[in-house]
């Protein structure tokens, strides 16, 4: 089919792959930072499409037939009537809409209601919430508000010249927390809730539909979120979870339907092709690494992966209940982080470092094991982030995790989720690909990890985790 292109507009850069249509074979890579100073929670959208010229400069992309967009979850664009930016983009975390949050679960009744409605309970990250805040600190620019994008859809718009139809897809739409992955429907009134009043929003296309076309007669793709992206170019199916290691972990799975949850733990999302991505997170993943690599006096986390490999599985009763910053999964916003079966013999800095690896381990597999709970089928983990690559996690999370683990080698997946929805998009157009089936790509440069003999060994050491967890906090999980 030729040569297409994926474009990751992250928090922090735009990288840009150029990859064959047929095998997916990246050929030609761009990058650059967006010219912004460390990660602001208000962003000037012009900064991505400064950064994304840059990354394009050089030729990058002659000869190219199809783009596909990946950006930045839970920015969002509030636009006037006219299409110009009300105030900068909202993005990131945004600890400034906390209260917003709160007030959001009360104002329709609760987390249960949320769940029931969108498949969501509102955060301080998520679109819906932001548009609370920005209702109730800046009324006068809320009141302007006519339109409203995230990352994605704006690059796409943009990139397509400003139509008068404005695009997303379902996997950016499942996250605003106003559009339900279960129904396919925006909840309008939840906007009006939050903002004060309708605004428009963008049309959802499917997985393997265009945007548009450029006047240079480029094909844009719908676009996604970059949780979607990566999941479609990592070649995930039903069977696959990823369990991501950054300082917080996220765990997700394929799965055919959406999951209504009514604790508000799974976060119902859609994916790039049709399926769905129920979301598990936790706050504290790598954290509680560095925090144990800073208490023993180690620079490292290399440093505290070797020691935790002299020791043994169940770090000599040692176990860490590792929620370092309250916990999200299993609901524990006030916990503090806890440290049992202190014996003269375990009091040893191998084993402390062991039990912060199996207690982050561990932590993560009972985000798998809420998926698990609700009929989500994991037969195989694929385990992202840098931490992935330390021995102490290889040694232990197969066993712990109860499945074959996968260690991607690290690549720029979002950009080449997005290059194969291009691809995707471009075969359909053509008639030359299905619009129900992506197109098989090869799959990643991977270091795969059975439990093997060790799965007795790792499952005893994961009850003795939940035994802890019970004493200490009974019933977290019901």
């Amino acid at each position: 089919m030729g040569i297409v292109a994926g474009l990751d507009s992250s928090p922090e850069f735009t990288r840009i792959v150029v990859c064959d249509a047929d095998t997916g074979a990246v050929l030609k890579q761009g990058y650059a930072p967006h010219p912004v100073e460390g990660r602001p929670s208000d962003v000037d959208p012009q900064a991505w499409l400064l950064s994304l010229g840059e990354a394009a400069g050089g030729g990058l992309l002659e000869g190219v037939q199809a783009i596909g967009v990946s950006a930045q979850q839970n920015a969002v664009v509030p636009l006037d009537a006219q299409g110009n930016t009300v105030r900068p983009a909202m993005v990131g975390g945004d600890k400034r809409a906390q209260v917003a949050a709160a007030d959001l679960v009360d104002a329709l009744g609760g987390r249960e209601a949320w769940a029931q409605s969108v498949g969501c309970v509102p955060q301080a990250a998520q679109p819906v919430t932001k548009l609370r805040w920005l209702n109730k600190t800046e009324p006068d620019a809320a009141l302007r508000t006519a339109v409203l994008l995230q990352a994605h859809d704006w690059l796409v718009w943009q990139l397509l010249g400003r139509p008068v139809r404005r695009t997303t897809d379902r996997g950016g739409a499942s996250g605003t927390g106003y559009w339900s992955a279960a129904t396919g429907a925006y909840r309008s009134d939840l906007v009006e809730l939050a903002l004060g009043h309708p605004a428009m929003l963008p049309e959802v296309i499917g997985p393997s539909d265009a945007a548009g076309t450029t006047p240079e007669g480029l094909l844009i793709s719908a676009g996604t979120g970059e949780t979607m992206a990566a999941a479609f170019g990592l070649g995930i199916g039903l069977g696959d979870a990823v369990v991501s290691l950054g300082a917080s972990g996220s765990v997700m799975a394929v799965h055919p339907e959406a999951l209504v949850d009514n604790t508000g733990m799974i976060t119902s999302l859609a994916d790039a092709t049709g399926m769905h991505l129920p979301v598990v997170t936790t706050l504290n993943a790598v954290r509680t690494l560095r925090g144990a690599a800073e208490m023993l006096s180690l620079g490292d986390l290399e440093s505290l992966s070797d020691l935790a490999m002299k020791s043994t599985p169940g770090a000599h009763g040692l176990v860490l209940l590792p929620y370092l910053e309250g916990e999200r999964t299993p609901n524990l916003p006030h916990t503090a982080g806890t440290l049992t079966g202190l014996r003269r013999e375990s009091m040893k800095p191998e084993h402390v470092a062991r039990a912060a690896f199996e207690g982050m381990l561990c932590g993560l597999a009972d985000a798998l094991d809420v998926l698990r709970g609700r009929g989500v089928e994991v037969r195989r983990v694929f385990l992202l982030g840098a931490a992935a690559e330390l021995s102490a996690v290889q040694a232990a999370a197969p066993a712990l995790f109860g499945a074959q683990v996968v260690v991607p080698q690290p690549a720029d997946y979002a950009a080449i989720g997005a290059a194969r929805q291009a691809a995707w998009a471009l075969g359909v157009s053509q008639g030359t690909l299905d619009p129900r089936t992506p197109p098989m790509w090869q799959g990643p440069a991977a270091q795969v990890l059975e439990p093997g003999e060790e799965l007795a060994v790792g499952q005893a050491v994961r009850q003795q985790y939940v035994s802890v967890r019970e004493q200490t906090y009974p019933g977290a999980f019901r």
